[in-house]
């Protein structure tokens, strides 16, 4: 276990206000002031993936940091004031960089096309994250694409930055965020470092103490006593309280969603609150068929400042799960990357159409809002269903023998659904999906 000295030595310039400071304070008069930190910190050769730096202000954080890490600390960049934040990650493919925007959490297709002084505090900072863990001000190399592990079963996912110990240090990390953004920030790093989609070791450097378990580091240094703790933290569970609500709810949701603001009047509206803060919605509409009728999910639209961690999946699924204990089919069109891939891959959805676009031309005066031009899939929910839930949520036509029944009630856990082996008729359907989307670019 390397141990870091780093020293910081400047002269003090003699000047009548410095002489009469020292005098009023009775400081000892000297021409240089200089401080000495020597921490233990884990080598490089050493297993681990996230490290926190923490400590109070001027506790010599950042020296620390640059001492141990070097080159290693990331320095932002001056963002062009004229171009889009997805013009502003050098010769990045689309796919690179969205990949890793909504791996931080910033996975809104709308502000992607803003410049960066338009974005709120919480979209800079996750601009910035995924500045720096794309490699970009970080020595070492850079983005390297490839691909993980594959698997017979679920699509592959780009692997886009190369293996340890390279290592992303990030100065001030959360400082200009509020608690929630820093906290749920914090996590979404986490994921998508440990769940190997940016496969690169990272330290955050920080002066609150309040992100630590959320971003559950393999060790942490205290500035404040000089201490290093080892032991992965773990993060705390997330409540999403959900609730029923009317249209107007949509009003704090509309600017976010990627294709459309209009919301259909005869969607039933859902919106999933976090501390008391509505972080995302769900609105459901009745797809009407001669010989079978169903649901189609209509809009799921998750706040930016609540991205990356899986809450609109956690909604969207739960609310499937009510309406489909009517018996009749529940279905989704989407567009969106992370979405078809986290669908493909779920035991909760089952594609029923692959990536492409749809064949039927949209009706007249529905063409802003068609997929007919856009590449989507459909997929159609599989998972067990809620009646009592959906009986208490007010959704009509409930039976009580269509559903299997899910083993857990209450508010939803984004990630806590049980997810079972399926059947082979199952699995098979996912290889060929996964085969699909492979094909076709789209996830």
């Amino acid at each position: 276990m390397p141990k870091i000295i780093a020293e910081v030595n400047c002269a003090i310039h003699d000047s009548f206000r410095v002489r009469q400071l020292m005098g009023m304070f009775d400081l000892p008069m000297r021409h240089e002031t200089s401080e000495r930190f020597e921490v233990e910190l884990p080598g490089a050769n050493e297993e681990w993936s996230i490290g926190l730096i923490v400590g109070p202000s001027g506790s010599g954080k950042t020296t620390v940091a640059r001492r141990a890490f070097g080159d290693n600390l990331y320095q932002s960049k001056d963002w062009p004031a004229d171009r889009a934040i997805i013009d502003c990650f050098g010769e990045r493919t689309v796919k690179e960089i969205t990949h890793v925007l909504s791996s931080v959490g910033f996975s809104s297709p709308p502000a992607w096309l803003r410049p960066y002084a338009m974005l709120s505090n919480g979209e800079k900072f996750r601009c910035d994250l995924a500045n720096a863990l794309l490699g970009e001000g970080v020595g070492g190399r850079e983005l390297a694409v490839g691909t993980e592990r594959p698997s017979a079963c679920l699509p592959a996912t780009p692997n886009l930055l190369p293996p340890a110990p390279n290592i992303c240090v990030f100065d001030e990390f959360t400082s200009v965020v509020d608690r929630t953004v820093a906290r749920i920030g914090s996590a979404a790093v986490s994921k998508a470092i440990r769940s190997n989609r940016i496969n690169r070791r990272f330290v955050a450097v920080s002066c609150h103490y309040d992100i630590a378990e959320w971003l559950e580091p393999d060790w942490v240094l205290d500035m404040a006593s000089g201490k290093l703790a080892r032991g992965r933290l773990r993060r705390p569970a997330i409540q999403l309280e959900i609730v029923r609500t009317d249209r107007s709810a949509w009003k704090i949701f509309e600017r976010h969603h990627y294709l459309s603001a209009d919301l259909n009047p005869a969607a039933a509206c859902f919106v999933g609150m976090i501390d008391g803060r509505a972080a995302v919605f769900c609105g459901v509409l009745p797809f009407p068929h001669p010989t079978r009728p169903g649901w189609r999910e209509h809009r799921t639209v998750c706040l930016p400042d609540f991205q990356g961690l899986g809450i609109g999946h956690a909604l969207a699924e739960f609310v499937a799960s009510l309406f489909a204990a009517t018996g009749k089919p529940y279905t989704g069109t989407t567009s969106h990357p992370a979405m078809i891939r986290h669908r493909a891959r779920s035991a909760l959805w089952r594609m029923i159409r692959a990536p492409s676009r749809a064949g039927i031309p949209p009706m007249r005066g529905l063409a802003h809002t068609s997929s007919h031009a856009r590449l989507t899939a459909a997929f159609r929910y599989v998972g067990p269903t809620r009646s009592s839930e959906a009986k208490e949520f007010g959704v009509r036509g409930v039976r009580r023998s269509a559903a299997r029944e899910g083993g857990r009630t209450g508010p939803a856990r984004p990630g806590s659904e049980r997810r079972g082996p399926g059947s082979e008729g199952e699995a098979e359907a996912r290889r060929e999906a996964a085969a699909a989307i492979r094909a076709a670019g789209g996830a």
